[in-house]
């Protein structure tokens, strides 16, 4: 895997590292030694799949208050999204900066979120699936979001929403 930094600390954009030959290509998509070896604690407890039927879907933003943080490792398996992080963590030199990765079927890439991270992503495509692991159990209870359009981020979407659940479209605005 081939980790890239980004502006927002502890962030990562990841690259596969392909061992390519005429019946097509094999990489590791997952290695605790290497996320270890980038500062990453990679505890991961479970696996999950988000189904998108129509293009211009938007998911998030989502995150998981302490002690229940949960960091993620998205990967797009099928179609494309526009994958957004924002840096929620008070004590942070990035807080409330925010980053956008396409991620897509065909160009493999991965994008790890931290914990202290809201993560929300919209479907460049129709019939997009993504995956993705998460080191922490789902927690309702610190279930925390921020709405899609939130002026305290002002994030870029590059295109328009038209599916969005109720309760992301309603999350209050973002307060320090």
């Amino acid at each position: 895997m081939i980790f890239k930094g980004t502006n927002l600390q502890d962030a990562f954009i990841i690259d596969l590292e392909k061992h390519q030959d005429e019946r097509g290509f094999f990489a590791r998509v997952y290695c605790e030694k290497e996320f270890r070896d980038h500062g990453i604690d990679p505890g991961v407890v479970q696996a999950n799949v988000s189904y998108n039927k129509f293009s211009n879907t938007l998911r998030g933003f989502h995150y998981q208050a302490e002690p229940y943080g949960e960091a993620k490792l998205m990967r797009c398996t099928k179609g494309s999204i526009y994958d957004v992080i924002i840096d929620v963590r008070p004590d942070s030199p990035s807080y409330k900066q925010w980053i956008g990765v396409e991620l897509t079927e065909s160009n493999h890439r991965m994008l790890y979120v931290p914990e202290g991270f809201a993560h929300g992503f919209i479907t460049l495509q129709d019939e997009t699936e993504v995956t993705y692991l998460v080191s922490e159990f789902y927690t309702p209870s610190a279930e925390k979001g921020i709405r899609w359009d939130d002026p305290a981020f002002g994030v870029e979407w590059p295109v328009e929403v038209k599916v969005i659940s109720e309760k992301d479209r309603n999350w209050p605005d973002y307060r320090d």
